[in-house]
């Protein structure tokens, strides 16, 4: 008998199962060449269905060698545009037109393509997926149990699990024998077959070796050569699922939630538990008449059947938004908000009224505000997000509450340098803990709060500010120490001090009018005690042929440091990204070292 299977049942391995019960043994199985196209380009993409596909052509090659079949390859090479519209079911068309020729049997693991064979009158054989026909079947889940909260599987590895919950979480090895290829090229396939064909499943990503998929409550993430150095298989499932009561905070959330349509950010680490409040929120929301839909790549939010489910639209996350505004819910939960596109789609459903709840990775809760600035306009940043909530351990440590006003930064005094400040206080005490606004170009987050020495946070900026201000005076080094709020001591070359008093004091007058501060102008050489605190490192010098060459270290790299010869100054420069100072002969500050190197036992990096 001459039989011929499509695509599906040879990805599904279904032909060598037969083969095995003694069923087909002494026929002649034909592939088709539009099979083989497929496959190989399933392959070269690295996606898993390829892959499979190919193992089970290798497994009837040997079965023919054994003379249990007889194998042959018929029918032509699909072209490029063939394969493209294979989904469309192009190939499929190919293969039933090479059964019809053959006057053979169709075996098939795909549903439509057993009907509309019937309808041709072929002859056909329907096989169930693997899945349904039991196979290997659960044995991802065979590795879960109530504590499990991961497991990650790999090549030459035994079988490994996190176990615990968010906070309390071990890694533990739970399984004796390490794992082959081919039990994971195995289990892979099992789990994108059931994907495929539960109502329960989907595939996420399959492309360049990794695919990403979506099996009831796990989201399974699948890694091979040329993306990862090895096959590995991690699967990840909601250990705990709680509700907004059981969190500390939430009776003041609830209510804040509740209120109005809000911008939330929930920031915490990988693992923190940030989902599992995103689900508890998204619950406590439906409970209360809003109307909620979440939007996920992948989709793994465990949330009741009335809260749809949105993922990206044809792979493009920005029309899913657009979709969303016409649905027009009361809320939105979007799980997670990372690159720039995902910002910009948070801010504008948030602008058009859409109350959104953003989950996203920060060490620190005002991290999550910091990874907004600059992909939205910081005067939009209050109306985009007016609360933080920090989670760590699966515990509630922060929320801030953001607003906007126009004040005097803390730190400043003149009165005229009032500006637009974002605060972010502490929800619970109502304390402002940072601000936000921008001197000169820059965007400041500063906290509020003084440092062990008294020195104020807004001080090291100003300092920049004021030495790159006093810089257009001065050719040479400039150093601005910050003495009060109202007050700064300049250091400059003793021989520019001159130049920048002026006449009378002219020139120095004219500067503190511009500055708004009063001026103590002193010699680079008076950096005393209760100024600037300065590291002191020693600085070997080597010369070679054209440069010499100050061996500073890999620990000061990127940063401005002066450069000292016996306790008198000589230069400020900035060390490399090799923890060197390099400086080409014949340049004054060449000259200096040279001049001193004979002289001096010790140069100095402060």
């Amino acid at each position: 008998m001459k039989i011929i299977p499509d695509t599906s049942v040879i990805i599904d391995g279904g032909v060598t199962d037969k083969i095995e019960k003694g069923e087909f043994q002494g026929d002649e199985i034909i592939i088709s060449e539009a099979v083989i196209g497929e496959l190989e380009t399933q392959a070269n993409k690295g996606q898993e269905t390829g892959m499979s596909g190919l193992e089970e052509l290798e497994n009837l090659r040997a079965m023919a060698d054994e003379g249990k079949i007889e194998l042959r390859f018929k029918g032509d090479r699909p072209s490029l545009e063939d394969i493209k519209l294979a989904p469309g079911g192009e190939i499929d068309y190919m293969i039933r037109e090479l059964a019809a020729a053959e006057e053979g049997l169709l075996f098939t693991s795909d549903i439509v393509q057993a009907e509309i064979a019937r309808t041709k009158g072929l002859r056909v054989e329907y096989v169930s997926p693997r899945y349904e026909r039991g196979l290997e079947a659960g044995r991802i889940w065979d590795y879960f149990d109530e504590n499990v909260m991961s497991v990650h599987l790999r090549t030459g590895v035994k079988p490994k699990a996190k176990v615990g919950t968010p906070g309390h979480i071990e890694m533990k090895t739970i399984g004796d024998e390490k794992l082959t290829e081919k039990e994971l090229r195995g289990l892979a396939h099992e789990i994108i077959e059931s994907a495929e064909r539960s109502s329960d499943g989907f595939i996420e990503v399959d492309k360049g070796g990794a695919t990403v998929v979506q099996l009831e409550d796990l989201r399974i993430v699948i890694s091979r050569p040329p993306f990862s150095d090895g096959f590995e298989i991690t699967a990840v499932r909601p250990v705990a699922k709680l509700s907004l009561e059981d969190y500390d905070f939430s009776e003041d959330l609830k209510e804040r939630l509740a209120e109005k349509q809000r911008g939330v950010l929930l920031a915490g680490s990988p693992g923190a538990g940030k989902s599992t409040l995103a689900q508890a929120i998204a619950e406590y929301l439906m409970k209360k008449d809003f109307t909620v839909k979440t939007m996920e790549e992948p989709r793994d939010l465990q949330v009741p059947d009335n809260i749809t489910q949105y993922t990206s639209l044809d792979g493009e996350i920005e029309d899913t938004g657009d979709l969303l505004l016409l649905v027009r819910p009361d809320y939105t939960i979007y799980d997670e908000v990372r690159k720039t596109p995902h910002f910009k789609v948070f801010a504008d459903m948030r602008l058009a009224g859409v109350g959104m709840v953003g989950v996203t990775h920060a060490n620190r809760a005002i991290d999550a505000l910091q990874r907004l600035i600059g992909r939205v306009e910081l005067g939009m940043v209050p109306q985009v997000v007016d609360t933080i909530v920090f989670v760590e351990e699966g515990e509630i440590r922060k929320v801030y509450e953001i607003s906007y006003t126009v004040k005097v930064p803390a730190g400043m005094m003149e009165e005229d340098l009032a500006r637009p400040v974002i605060e972010v206080q502490d929800f619970e005490s109502g304390v402002p803990e940072y601000e936000v606004y921008t001197y000169g170009e820059q965007v400041v987050v500063m906290p509020i709060e003084e440092s062990e020495a008294g020195r104020k946070p807004i001080w090291e900026m100003a300092e920049q500010q004021i030495e790159e201000e006093m810089s257009r005076y001065v050719r040479g080094p400039v150093k601005a120490v910050m003495t009060s709020s109202d007050s700064v001591r300049i250091h400059v070359p003793e021989n520019k001090i001159p130049s920048i008093l002026g006449k009378d004091g002219e020139n120095i007058d004219r500067i503190e009018a511009e500055l708004g501060l009063n001026i103590d102008v002193r010699a680079m050489g008076e950096m005393e005690k209760g100024q600037k605190k300065t590291k002191k490192k020693s600085v070997d010098v080597f010369v070679n042929k054209d440069k010499v060459v100050l061996e500073v270290g890999a620990d000061m790299t990127g940063q401005t440091v002066d450069i000292y010869g016996e306790g008198e100054y000589l230069f400020t420069a900035t060390v490399g990204s090799d923890g060197t100072i390099k400086i080409r002969k014949g340049t004054p500050d060449a000259r200096k070292i040279l001049k001193k190197k004979d002289l001096v036992d010790r140069f100095e990096a402060r």
